[in-house]
């Protein structure tokens, strides 16, 4: 075969070699077109294709004739020299001829006619004209565009808190999960026999939460914080057969989550009230669930024992909203009695995206998970005996109750719950409490030094990483905050929480400390005030209890970090 082969090649080589002598005398031979037409393929149309050419015709500097007799001139048109990097071309299937061919099957001559025969004058406008952008920008130049744009940004440090924090996203998740097509282009693992990877993360995220939590089942994920709170709700009125139609939502809670629920309501034909924790009253004997924070929204850490107690006396359902991070050393809600917890897994490794959405959980006991929304992955197996995972319960998707479904394809943030899964894989129990208590520390770094300024008064309560600080002048503050690139969040006018999070420094804080001086020197650091901070969460709400004790959170906890520097 091989030999064949060379015979051949050699064959073909001495062929080209006499045709080059032939031309070169004046000759020419039209068994060799590719050599000699202007173009290296040549249709059976072309002119070029039925009669031959010499060398000095085609290579001799004057114009060739065509098979018509006459010259052939190659002329370049303006819209041949543009850009061809266009939007369109790139994402409009159908080209030109072929809407001119679809508007005449219609009955119209073009496009813009069968639009002005369907679409109501009365609803457009006479114009739109953009200047330079009339014509669009391809693709380059919309990107330069772009990119002017974000020059103009001014990226501040923000310690606003409400549930929404920076976090570090490890290099190995970010390149292998985040920015891998296999994982970030899937809603749902409906096809359980090609999604066993994703199934598996998806039941590391359930197994974090309730580890967390400490609630026995969980979902793989629901939209946001806010939305989750509201499934809570609804729950809580199914449990009670909506029987009692009033929920109450502690004005602990963060705003957002607060307005969700109120809206939320209005299809569940149920009644919010807002209370302070202390106001809140059962006597009327139609309340179905009550919602606290955990930490609360502006820092605070309660102990709900009791309050819960009270609830569950009166028949009142308890909502827990809480936060993953502070639950590696805060008691979790589970063993303070909570029915149901729901919250947001974004500072576990998920940029914040402009605000959303993000991956939110929802927690409950057994005796509830009829009633869960979103999706549940479950153990099972295989058609040879073998462990599997798959979707469990899927009566509640929508594709089989229709209305009644408690999901839907968009509810479920799987690629961000995958990356918040990671994220405890890669960091593991002891390296999520090493980031929970230099966040708590960094807060009291804070807490500590306001003292010493005297400047300001800061809140009494436990918290975690939110610091409350009275002033007299908030805005003030905040303004100072705003020259420095900072962000504070203002509650009234004498008022300011400030949020502490994974990527916030020391000299953060010590920019904080200058802020709030007041035009004061500041004679110490942050790092001098560090052997002085004492923990500010009580005895009774630290946490004892394991957290994420399965192997898979442990024993990969080295190599994976290993591999972020690869």
């Amino acid at each position: 075969m091989e030999r064949a082969r060379r015979l051949a090649s050699r064959a073909i080589l001495k062929r080209l070699v006499n045709e080059t002598k032939q031309s070169s005398n004046g000759q020419m031979s039209c068994r060799s077109p590719v050599l000699y037409t202007p173009s290296r393929y040549v249709s059976s149309l072309s002119p070029f294709g039925s009669k031959c050419y010499s060398r000095s015709d085609l290579l001799g500097g004057r114009n060739v004739p065509n098979s018509f007799g006459s010259q052939q001139v190659r002329s370049i048109s303006v819209e041949a020299l543009k850009s061809s990097d266009t939007f369109p071309r790139r994402h409009n299937s159908a080209t030109p001829e072929e809407q001119a061919i679809m508007a005449e099957s219609c009955g119209f001559d073009s496009l813009d006619s069968l639009i002005d025969a369907t679409v109501p004058k009365a609803i457009r406008i006479d114009s739109m004209k953009f200047s330079k952008f009339d014509e669009g920008l391809t693709e380059s130049q919309m990107i330069e565009h772009m990119k002017m744009l974000e020059s103009k940004n001014k990226i501040f440090k923000s310690f606003i808190g409400m549930g929404y924090y920076n976090t570090h996203v490890p290099p190995v998740i970010l390149r292998n999960i985040m920015e891998n097509p296999a994982w970030y282009t899937q809603y749902t693992p409906y096809q359980a026999e090609i999604s066993q990877g994703r199934l598996e993360s998806l039941l590391n995220f359930q197994t974090m939460i309730t580890d967390l939590t400490g609630l026995p089942m969980s979902n793989a994920s629901l939209l946001d914080e806010g939305t989750a709170a509201a499934e809570a709700m609804a729950m809580c009125n199914n449990i009670l057969k909506g029987k009692k139609k009033t929920f109450i939502i502690a004005n602990n809670c963060h705003p957002q989550t607060i307005d969700i629920c109120k809206t939320r309501a209005d299809g569940f034909d149920l009644k919010v009230v807002t209370a302070d924790l202390k106001d809140i009253d059962y006597s009327s004997g139609d309340v179905c669930g009550v919602l606290v924070q955990y930490p609360g929204t502006e820092g605070e850490v309660l102990d709900y024992g009791e309050f819960i107690k009270n609830a569950h006396a009166h028949g009142v359902k308890v909502v827990m909203a809480t936060d993953l991070l502070a639950l590696t050393v805060l008691k979790p809600p589970g063993e303070l009695g909570a029915d149901v917890v729901v919250g947001s897994a974004q500072r576990f490794g998920v940029p914040m995206g402009y605000g959303g959405p993000h991956a939110a959980f929802l927690a409950t006991s057994q005796e509830y998970k009829r009633m869960m929304p979103g999706r549940i992955i479950g153990v099972s197996v295989d058609s040879s005996g073998k462990p599997a995972l798959r979707m469990a319960m899927q009566t509640r998707e929508q594709h089989i109750r229709r209305d009644k479904a408690t999901s839907n394809i968009c509810t479920a943030q799987a690629l961000l719950a995958n990356m918040a899964a990671m994220y405890a894989v890669y960091h593991g129990p002891e390296g999520l409490k090493a980031i929970a208590q230099r966040v708590h520390g960094l807060a009291g770094v804070f807490a500590l030094g306001l003292k010493k300024l005297g400047t300001v008064e800061v809140q009494g309560l436990p918290f975690f990483d939110t610091v409350k600080v009275t002033c007299a002048d908030a805005h003030s503050i905040a303004d100072a905050a705003y020259r420095s690139e900072i962000n504070l969040r203002v509650l009234d006018a004498k008022t300011i929480t400030v949020s502490f999070d994974e990527t916030t420094t020391l000299e953060d804080v010590d920019k904080l400390f200058k802020v709030f001086s007041g035009g004061k020197p500041v004679s110490f650091t942050a790092a001098s005030l560090a052997s002085e901070v004492e923990t500010a969460i009580p005895s009774g709400l630290e946490r004892q209890s394991p957290y994420l004790t399965h192997s898979i959170f442990n024993m990969y906890v080295i190599s994976i970090k290993r591999m972020s520097y690869l």
